[in-house]
């Protein structure tokens, strides 16, 4: 049997040491439960930041389809603008080969007697 002398100071030693392992197992939990927090927020976060990136994603996707259907519009607009400007420039060449067709005719009138 141990002396009772050499087992009070054992028992302290283990009390003591008792003492901190219940002090590390609180500071532990509350570790955890700062990390559950934290992970929760982060959870949050990610949830938050894949919104805001899909609702750029919808965004950038509808300002390229107006910008495509303006782009669209506006080829619609210049062909229309181009085929008036040729019409009108057939036009003029139709009345400038009138006019050369009137001159050849008029020429040919003075030159003959």
């Amino acid at each position: 049997m141990p002396e009772p002398d050499a087992l009070e100071p054992r028992v302290s030693a283990l009390e003591s040491q008792v003492q901190q392992l219940r002090a590390r197992a609180r500071h532990s939990e509350h570790d955890a439960t700062a990390a559950r927090v934290l992970a929760g927020g982060a959870d949050r976060d990610v949830e938050q930041i894949r919104g805001e990136i899909r609702d750029f994603r919808q965004a950038t996707t509808a300002s390229f389809n107006a910008m495509r259907a303006d782009q669209n519009d506006l080829r619609e607009h210049v062909d229309r603008g181009f085929a008036e400007m040729r019409g009108r420039l057939d036009a003029a060449a139709a009345g400038q080969q009138q006019i050369v067709d009137l001159l050849g005719t008029l020429i040919d009138q003075r030159d003959t007697p």
